[in-house]
């Protein structure tokens, strides 16, 4: 799934180099008729390695490379020359990046760290001279090892969006104008829903030169775990966050309902959600006047287990507020 430059899923295939063949050469000199065998090794064929790029935050350089394939190692040579290993293949992702078999779907490894460095394709090794094969018994060797094979994979790269606060919240929610406010990005924003086609990340300053990333995810709505709408394709950037925040607006009809919804949809998409911090914003709370307010907060009082508050974007009622709470939450 794409729109404009982000890609988040990308398939290929990549295969290492073969490793170089073991020389069975014999000495030859002037005045030495007999120098016995001095064949070098093969060298290694290249590896297809995944590193991590922190400067990256989508899979668009890779989406129309197809095929990556490593260097072979040269042959060996004379006077115990070995040869030369084959060239490397570097394929630089996005922090939060998981490398998947595609024929069996298992996951190889995942890419956190920057500069981190995994073989998902290892190169061939050299094949071994023949002066490794002399001995009192066999003194001239007239043979040597081939190389190894190379290695060749079908691989699927999916990105997981890394971020500390991650919203969740049915299509309109108001998650994007919510970023825009509190961030510097500039997500797409309109009164239809669906707007949001991709995840958009954002910078939330605080206090004293500190910050934490906000990202916001694509609508869900029910049935996504079953692959419904578009939150099926975007739940597993989910994963990747400390925190989430659920967005349910003021003028829902139920919003005890809305969020026990999106929370039965990540808990069938993967158990494991649950176990991450949880915070209710009743979003375009600006439509409430008091008296609403104190019936909504009865209500939410008797059906909600989680912490919640009432704010709102566009008249930037409780941005402060919600940013203390947050900084508070992630470094309890």
């Amino acid at each position: 799934m794409t729109e404009g430059n982000f890609v988040d899923y990308v398939k290929m295939h990549v295969s290492s180099g073969n490793g170089g063949k073991g020389s069975a050469h014999l000495h030859r000199e002037k005045y030495i008729q007999k120098g016995g065998p001095d064949g070098g090794d093969g060298g290694r064929g290249g590896h297809v390695i995944v590193r991590g790029n922190p400067n990256l935050w989508t899979l668009l350089h890779l989406k129309f490379k197809r095929h990556i394939r490593a260097g072979h190692g040269s042959h060996g040579s004379s006077g115990r020359s070995t040869g030369a290993d084959g060239e490397d293949m570097y394929l630089d992702v996005p922090l939060g990046t998981v490398i998947r078999d595609t024929e069996t779907n298992n996951i190889l490894f995942e890419i956190t760290e920057e500069g981190e460095e995994k073989i998902v394709a290892e190169g061939g090794k050299g094949g071994r001279g023949n002066w490794h094969f002399k001995s009192s018994t066999n003194q001239t060797p007239r043979y040597a090892q081939p190389g190894i094979p190379l290695e060749e994979k079908h691989i699927t790269l999916e990105l997981k969006v890394l971020a500390d606060v991650g919203l969740v919240g049915f299509p309109n929610a108001g998650k994007s104008t919510l970023l825009s406010v509190m961030t510097s990005a500039k997500p797409k924003i309109a009164d239809y829903e669906f707007t949001t086609l991709k995840p958009n990340l954002g910078i939330v300053e605080y206090r004293d030169f500190k910050s934490f990333v906000m990202a916001d995810i694509p609508g869900i709505i029910e049935g996504a775990a079953e692959g419904k709408g578009l939150g099926y394709y975007f739940l597993r950037h989910i994963e990747r966050n400390s925190i989430l925040l659920f967005l349910v607006p003021a003028d829902a009809d139920d919003i005890v309902k809305q969020y026990e919804v999106l929370l039965d949809e990540l808990r069938r998409y993967n158990p494991e959600m649950l176990d991450k911090e949880r915070f209710l914003l009743v979003s375009k709370s600006d439509l409430l006047d008091d008296e609403l307010k104190a019936e909504l907060k009865v209500e939410l009082d008797k059906g909600l287990n989680i912490d919640y508050m009432f704010m709102s974007s566009v008249a930037h009622q409780g941005i402060q507020e919600l940013k203390d709470k947050l900084w508070k939450i992630l470094n309890d």
